[in-house]
């Protein structure tokens, strides 16, 4: 962008799909940005994920080269040639007997072409690295501190290994456990940790012939959700349709065992096994291929932040991003989605920020705080209902949901009502309203009568 101001800098805290997608936006808009991760090298966490059309749409918006990353390494329903794009919902529980092959199809769902594609997420980002010049990501950073000292001052990073460095705006897209989040709210407040859901996913990447074995053709070239009363299995073809994406979501009356210091834990095939030995023979052979070709079995714990959702995504110079500010279950298949529409957002403001002409770095700091404020204005109501209604699917997924139990008309009805409320969303318009919102937050300010300004200022976030 023309007039970029290049002593305006942006630190992100966090190198997964978010923190990623968040500083292609930011290169491409000409804003210098810097993204701290605290692991030596990228290592994906779970194998697969899935792009609905308003994701794409963001990722359009926010850099040329995200959208071509995503149709790259993306997989479509069936023939890439000519896909289907249904999502269908199968009843994987009742068969006549336990040889039978048959799963009935409940329901299903259009997308749109090409509409819902999966691929393997650290092919995803492996394309968006070749997006972020060299010298924007150092690794090896752990976060320890941030100090907003005053306006007159640059916020201060302090890592674990003693570094510091400085910055004017502060990102915290560090996911479910983030640290920054502790540090906004203060390690008592309870949207603080994320809840557990008493529910947890077997993922694995089985290979296509395995999976056709097990499923039959069609099944495994096309995205199936097998359906049952109290656990179901999402089967998504991805790596161009070499492989399939597994996860089975199991319940369990105990609690995580280790808080949310580690969201995964060693699994008991034999528990995984028994599980699903009531369902049909498809589910029954995919389960059993699962663990077959997983020598170490784990289990991933199912959080999110419905019960202790974020007051706020923002407090003063600093916010949060993706899971660190709406963590959701996966149900909806649309929780990395409402991640880059966040960083869409965010790279729209701060991009304002950097090409603004302020007199003083108060009043820079002041359009800071104000991007930020429209940021979570903008963001907080979708997000954290996306997050409430992923909970509401999973639930209608495992026949528990009152209002549609075994009804299939109602399953429909509700889960085309909940994804269209996703997928058919206006990324131009919410941008529109996020700088409206930005614009009028800085004009307030620079008459002395901002609202809300934070009260932490000059004291140490911890």
């Amino acid at each position: 962008m023309p007039g970029v101001s290049q002593s305006f800098e942006v630190a992100i805290i966090g190198g997964g799909i978010v923190g990623l997608a968040l500083a292609t936006g930011l290169v491409h808009r000409g804003v210098r940005v810097k993204l701290y991760e605290k692991t030596s090298s990228f290592r994906p966490i779970g194998a697969g994920i899935g792009f609905t059309p308003n994701t794409k749409q963001a990722l359009e918006l926010l850099h040329p080269g995200a959208l071509a990353a995503e149709q790259k390494v993306a997989t479509a329903n069936g023939d890439p040639d000519d896909p289907n794009d249904w999502l269908r919902y199968l009843d994987g529980f009742h068969h006549t007997n336990d040889e039978a092959d048959e799963e009935t199809l409940l329901y299903e769902l259009y997308t749109g072409y090409r509409g819902f594609e999966g691929c393997v997420r650290a092919d995803f980002l492996n394309e968006l690295l070749k997006l972020i010049p060299d010298g924007v990501i150092e690794f090896g950073k752990s976060i320890h501190n941030i100090l907003d000292l005053g306006d007159e001052r640059r916020v201060l990073l302090q890592f674990e290994d003693g570094s510091v460095a400085e910055t004017d705006a502060v990102i915290g897209c560090d996911g479910i456990k983030s640290r920054v989040r502790k540090m906004m709210f203060g390690a008592d407040h309870p949207a603080t940790e994320p809840s557990y859901n008493h529910q947890y996913a077997l993922r694995g990447v089985i290979p296509m012939d395995k999976a056709i074995e097990a499923l039959g053709e069609y099944k495994a070239r096309n995205r199936h959700m097998h359906l049952g009363p109290d656990r179901h299995v999402v089967t998504v073809p991805i790596a161009l349709g070499k492989a399939l994406n597994v996860v089975a979501f199991i319940p369990d009356a105990e609690q995580w065992p280790s808080s949310t210091a580690q969201l995964t834990a060693p699994a008991d095939p034999a528990i995984v096994l028994d599980a699903f030995k009531d369902f049909g023979r498809p589910v029954r052979n995919l389960i059993q291929t699962l663990v077959d070709l997983t020598p170490q079995l784990t289990k991933w714990g199912i959080f999110d932040s419905v019960d202790h959702p974020a007051p706020t995504f923002t407090e003063g110079r600093i916010c949060i991003a993706g899971d660190a500010a709406h963590a959701s279950s996966p149900h909806h298949g649309a929780g990395a989605g409402m991640g880059i529409e966040d960083a869409l957002v965010l790279s729209e403001l701060l991009a304002e920020v950097a090409v603004g002409t302020f007199s003083s770095s108060k009043s820079r700091a002041e359009a800071v705080r104000a991007a930020f404020q429209a940021y979570t204005t903008t963001r907080k109501e979708r997000s954290q209902w996306v997050a409430e209604s992923s909970r509401v699917i999973g639930q209608m997924f495992e026949w528990r949901y009152p209002p549609t139990m075994r009804n299939w008309n109602k399953c429909l009805q509700e889960l085309t009502v909940r994804s269209h409320r996703i997928w058919h969303f206006d990324q131009e318009a919410m941008l529109l309203a996020a700088r409206a919102e930005y614009e009028t937050l800085l004009v307030r300010k620079q008459l002395g009568q901002a609202e809300n300004t934070p009260a932490t200022l000059g004291t140490e976030i911890s």
